[in-house]
Parts: structure tokens; C-alpha cells; sequence
């Protein structure tokens, strides 16, 4: 090795790419200097801001550097801290430096910076490094020889600093930073933001007032958190809502642990702490103005400083909640002294395919959901009491609804009620409408499609409500009115004989019968036609005895779904395996023809209409293992009792329906009165 004819060198251009391009935001520079002072053991360190010279001034009290230290340690781009002084400092601190390349920072900002440092009992040093001479050192380096660049001497003054170091920010060349007040505290909130700021031993002052959590000014937009790790953030959380108290018994403090997949563990091997919230309305978080006062993001902290701006983009989840999120991941197992550096070059993002950043996205993935599904719950159970107090008569007609319709109810109040909608009398006559809107779907068992409304389209679903008036009164009268007339012809035919051509007539025409969802069940032309033709053949290879027990097959779609009922004689008896038998042919036959069509993903339900129970269904264990072994073929059985049971408690709903249009009449009619009253009054 001693005589080989090669070598590596390195060139000072390295430092365009190390420092002087390093970062493009005051504050992510400033993090860097006063990261430096914690790794100093400095219990203060202080920004000021000289208006006159247009400069920014870093100061703190730790252990300063001498001659050797500035040249070996302060000036050595690459110098790692952590092998040659230790992982640990004299105060017991974890440092959060790493490179040796944080420094070069400065020139991101500023062309001039001026170090002026002291170590107790040694003599002080004072030095100028400028941007400028050294990309003329750059420019005249030749590619075959390295230049050394030599920053220049000052004149050390103890009335500069005493013991610590300061450093001068000069020559600034950003324009965004004017030394008003509006900056200087602006700058004072995001450096707040950049750190954890619960440490006893580490004052951080700027501009005259020592910074604490408060100065982030956000946790009062937080309207409910979920939190990780011991520290109680919500105590700073002025405005949670009351289902989300520090004093509340939701479990919002969170498994903290996880293992190498990201999988909750009590005894995981990585740990987190830090917090995720959700804010009032996603206008609080400041989406759409500067990146820098954008909080709708959770970033990523590594030993008390930040490592990366926002992990939350990372994900794409397709909930209007993630709009609303916020928050700060704390993950220390990132930096691990005796495992290779995580952080990028720019030193504002991780490695992506690092094993630990891809346990701690899984982790936050889970978590993100839960969040999202705890929030909507809680923001629907708040809706519904602003529905409540909009006017005495929602709660009552809430409370005698059926406690499924209850959930739904819910579930729309809480959309409603994140609509961004100040006017009260707005908002009173949007609850009002969807009442109408409700009970019309309530009618038609159209309140699973409830189930798809999100944030989203919520301003649209606004306008329609808004738009409802007498017209969706009539809408919901006719059609309760058609209802019952179906199902007195439905108690009228219960009696007679020939029930199998009852069911059949019946069945086919209003499958809303066999499942309410099956309300718009269509088909078209060419699938009819092509399912008859299947469904022939499969009849003409049937036995006699199994022509004899059938009455008819029927084919349609429901909601893309494929649907084959066949209707069985009410006296015929047969077991499990025979339906088995005969369904396998159907579904074979459908599956082809949809394989055919391209549509070979679409669902298939196949559905037996029997008069007597099964041979196998002589005991609740039987019958369970009947069910599933149907359901492992897509098919289930209904009986003739239990549809014509069934048929008649929804007889007797849509008589009371048609009583309780007049009853919903009379809540809206009541309400707008009120209305009217108080607008005379005024």
C-alpha cells in the first residue's frame, strides 16, 4: 500500500456542496448554531438582532474553543465529534451534531461570519470567514493541486464574550428577513418550533425573552391530540374539545413501542414519543400560504432538534382529516452513536431505505388511521351536539329514532357540522334540511349511502341540502305511499296456495324484499340474455326430480354486484351438498361470462329461496357449518317465513312511516316558526 501510485484528494469545491448551498431558511440555519452550543454544554444561549448593521447574533455560555480546538475541531469540515470526544458530554448530553458539516451552514445565509470564542483560563480566538474568498480560492484551485483556505485573524476582545462563543452573522443574503418586529418574532416562533424545549438546563433566548413551548403558537388550534411517551403536551392544548380533556378517560396516550415492521409491541424495539393533533378546521394549520407558516405537517425530531420538516407527506391516505393534522414525532433510535448516520447530505431529510425509518413510516401509518377514525368519531358525536342546540326539537326527533338510524344520524351531523359555515341561521337551516334529506333515505333504506360522504364533497352536499324544500317532502310522502301499497299486496297473498308464484312474481319485482340495498337492482340486455341462455343449459341437465323443486332462476345487478336467486318449492327438502352441487354450475357459468367481459373481479351472490330448513340443519352447530360452506361459494339461503315475516314489520314500518311524515312535517314547520319568531323580534 505504501508504494501505491494512487491517492485521494479532496477539493475545496466540496464545501458548495457540503455547506455553502446547504439550507435555504434562517431558522434551519440558526437550529444548526444553537445545536452547536447544546453540544457545548451551554445552559444559555442567546439570538440578537443588530437593526443598525443588519447583522444576527449568536451567543452562548459553553465551553468555548481555544487555537486547537478551531483549527482541529471548528474549522475540520468532516470532524466526527462523537469518535474522537465521546458520545456523551461533561453534562451527560447526548450531542446532536454528527458530520461536522452543520457550520458550513451560515454561508447559505449570509456571506461574512465572525467567531469569537474563549475557553476558561486560555487565551480567546477571533476569526472571519467570508463566502467570497473562499469561491476565489475555489475558482483558482487547479484540478492538480488542493488549496487550503485560511480564514482571517481578529483582534480577540473579553468584552465580545467572557467564556462561550459568539458568532456574527454578516452580509445576509436573504431578502425575506427585514429586522421589523414582525420578523424577528416570526424567526422566534419557527426556532421554537425546531426544538423540544423541555429541557431544565437549556435556555434558548431570542431577542430579549427566553422561548418555551408556547412560543410555537399552535397547540391552541389542536382540537383533539393523541399523544406518545410521558411528557403531557395537552396541557398546553387550551382549546381541546371536552371529549379530549387531559382529565378525560379516552385512551389518547398511545402505544409508544413498535418492532423492526412497525408493529405495535409492548417490548418493541424502537420508541417514540412526541404527539399528533388534529386542529378545529384545516384553515388553522395555514395550508395554501408560506411554507414556513404552513403547520399542517408532523415533523420528524431526532435528539431534541428537527430532521426533517414533515414525515406526514409521506403518506397518501385519502382522508380530508390529514388536512386538518399536525404534530411532532420525537425518534432518538434514528441516531444511533454505534450505527451509520441516517440523515442525507442536505441534512434535512432521512435515508428512506434505512430499516429503522421504514419501521417508524409503518408504525405512523397505523397510527395515522387511527387517528383519522378516532377524530371522524369525535368530530360526528360534536356535531350532533351543535345539531342539538341549533333547536330543541332535533334532539327529540334524534333521540326516537331506531338507534341504527342514531350512527348514521351522527355521521351526517359531523360532516355537517365541519362545513366552514359562521352564520348560525346557515347553519340552523342546513340541519334542518338534512333532516329532510335523512328521513327521505331513511324511507327508501338509502342510508348506507350516508356511508359515502366525507369531507370531500361536503360543499357540494351543502348545496343540495340547502336546496331541499316542500318537493322532498312530497318525494319522501310518495314514496312511502307506493311502499305500502307493495307490501298490503305483499299481506294480501300470504294466504294463498300457490306461494311459490307469489314469491316469484313478487321477489323479481321488488328484491328490495330479499336485502333492502337492493333497491335500483338493473341488468343489462346483453348480460339477460346471455345469463338465460347459461342458466338453460344448466336446467336442461338437471335430474327430474330437482326440475320438479324449482320453481324459477332469476338474474340481475345490484351495485356490481351479480345476483342469481333461485326459488325452491316451499315442500321440498334438501341438504347442504345438493344446493352445492347446483350452485357450483351457476357460478361456473357466471364466472366465464364475466371473465369474458373483462368484469371477472366483479362480486357474484347466489341466493336460495327455500320452504323448509335444510336436512342438516337439525342444530346450531349443523346449521353454522352449513352457512359457511355455502358462504365459501357465494351463496346463502333465505326462507319463505322468514321473507314473508320480515315483509310484514316492514308492512307495519311504512304504516307508521306514513304517520311519521306528518310528524317530520311538523319538526321542520316548528322549527321555521321559531326562526320567524326570533327574526320579527329583532
Amino acid at each position: 500500500m505504501a508504494n501505491s501510485p494512487y491517492k485521494m484528494t479532496i477539493s475545496l469545491n466540496v464545501l458548495n456542496h457540503l455547506g455553502l448551498n446547504l439550507y435555504s431558511n434562517i431558522p434551519a440555519v440558526l437550529a444548526e448554531v444553537i445545536a452547536n452550543a447544546w453540544d457545548a454544554d451551554a445552559t444559555e444561549v442567546e439570538v440578537e438582532f443588530d437593526k443598525g448593521n443588519k447583522t444576527i447574533i449568536v451567543t452562548d455560555n459553553g465551553i468555548g474553543m481555544d487555537l486547537h480546538a478551531i483549527n482541529e475541531k471548528y474549522l475540520l469540515v468532516g470532524y466526527e465529534k462523537r469518535k474522537v470526544d465521546g458520545t456523551v458530554t461533561q453534562r451527560g448530553r447526548r450531542p446532536m451534531g454528527r458530520k461536522g458539516i452543520g457550520k458550513l451552514s451560515l454561508f447559505a445565509i449570509a456571506d461574512k461570519i465572525l467567531v469569537y470564542s474563549k475557553q476558561t483560563d486560555k487565551p480567546g480566538v477571533a476569526l472571519s470567514l467570508d463566502s467570497n474568498e473562499i469561491k476565489d480560492a475555489i475558482e483558482k484551485e487547479s484540478p492538480s493541486s488542493q488549496s487550503i483556505y485560511k480564514p482571517k485573524s481578529l483582534i480577540f476582545d473579553n468584552a465580545v464574550v467572557n467564556n462561550g462563543t459568539k458568532i456574527i452573522i454578516a452580509d445576509l443574503k436573504t431578502k425575506k428577513f427585514g429586522f421589523t418586529q414582525a420578523s424577528i418574532s416570526g424567526l422566534r416562533k419557527r426556532l421554537a418550533r425546531r426544538f423540544s424545549l423541555i429541557e431544565d438546563d437549556f435556555k434558548m433566548i431570542v431577542d430579549g425573552n427566553e422561548v418555551g413551548l408556547h412560543d410555537r403558537d399552535y397547540f391552541d388550534k389542536a382540537q383533539f391530540i393523541f399523544q406518545y411517551g410521558k411528557y403531557d403536551y395537552s396541557t398546553h392544548c387550551q382549546n381541546l374539545d371536552s371529549d379530549n380533556s387531559a382529565k378525560s378517560k379516552v385512551p389518547y396516550n398511545r402505544q409508544s413501542k413498535f418492532d423492526s415492521k412497525g408493529k405495535e409491541s409492548q417490548n418493541g424495539i424502537y420508541d417514540i414519543s412526541g404527539w399528533i393533533a388534529t386542529a378545529h378546521s384545516s384553515a388553522d394549520l395555514g395550508k395554501g400560504v408560506d411554507e414556513d407558516d404552513n403547520l399542517n405537517k408532523i415533523t420528524l425530531l431526532i435528539r431534541g432538534k428537527v430532521a426533517q420538516e414533515d414525515i406526514l407527506q409521506e403518506y397518501n391516505i385519502g382522508s380530508m382529516i390529514t388536512k386538518y393534522m399536525y404534530g411532532e414525532i420525537h425518534a432518538d433510535f434514528l441516531d444511533s452513536d454505534d450505527k451509520e448516520d441516517i440523515t442525507t447530505s442536505s441534512r434535512q431529510k432521512i435515508i428512506e431505505d434505512d430499516p429503522r425509518y421504514q419501521a417508524l413510516k409503518s408504525f405512523l401509518k397505523g397510527e395515522l388511521k387511527y387517528v383519522i377514525s378516532e377524530t371522524n368519531k369525535l368530530k360526528d358525536k360534536q356535531g350532533t351536539q351543535t345539531a342539538f342546540s341549533m333547536h330543541e326539537n332535533i334532539k327529540k326527533w334524534f333521540g326516537d329514532l331506531h338507534e341504527d338510524h342514531q350512527r348514521a344520524a351522527k355521521k351526517l351531523f359531523g360532516r355537517i357540522n365541519q362545513l366552514p359555515i359562521n352564520d348560525e341561521n346557515e347553519k340552523r337551516r342546513l340541519f334542518v334540511s338534512s333532516i329532510l334529506a335523512f328521513e327521505s333515505l331513511k324511507l327508501r333504506n338509502l342510508l348506507h349511502r350516508l356511508e359515502s360522504i366525507s369531507l370531500e364533497n361536503l360543499p357540494a352536499l351543502r348545496d343540495v341540502f340547502i336546496q331541499l324544500d316542500d318537493l322532498e317532502a312530497n318525494a319522501y310522502y310518495q314514496t312511502a305511499k307506493q311502499r305500502l301499497e307493495v307490501v298490503k299486496k305483499l299481506e294480501n297473498l300470504i294466504d294463498m296456495p300457490a306461494q311459490e308464484k307469489f314469491l316469484q312474481e313478487h321477489l323479481y319485482s321488488h328484491l328490495w324484499l330479499i336485502d333492502p340495498s337492493w333497491e335500483r337492482a338493473t341488468s343489462t340486455e346483453y348480460m339477460e340474455k346471455t345469463m338465460k341462455k347459461a342458466l338453460g343449459k344448466i336446467a336442461n341437465s338437471l335430474t327430474k326430480e330437482e326440475k320438479n323443486a324449482r320453481v324459477d332462476v332469476y338474474y340481475a345487478t345490484t351495485g356490481n354486484k351479480h345476483v342469481i336467486i333461485e326459488l325452491k318449492k316451499s315442500d321440498k327438502q334438501l341438504s347442504t351438498l345438493d344446493f352445492i352441487q347446483q350452485i357450483e354450475n351457476y357460478h361456473t357459468a357466471t364466472l366465464k361470462i364475466l371473465d369474458e367481459l373483462g368484469k371477472s373481479n366483479e362480486p357474484v351472490e347466489i341466493i336460495c329461496v327455500v320452504g323448509r330448513e335444510l336436512k342438516d340443519w337439525n342444530n346450531p352447530r349443523g346449521r353454522q357449518k352449513s352457512i359457511d360452506m355455502l358462504k365459501a361459494v357465494d351463496a346463502r339461503i333465505e326462507m319463505y317465513t322468514s321473507l314473508i315475516n320480515n315483509a310484514q314489520k316492514q308492512y307495519q314500518d311504512y304504516i307508521d312511516g306514513s304517520n311519521e311524515a306528518g310528524r317530520i312535517y311538523r319538526l321542520i314547520a316548528s322549527i321555521e316558526e321559531d326562526d320567524l319568531a326570533v327574526l320579527t323580534s329583532a
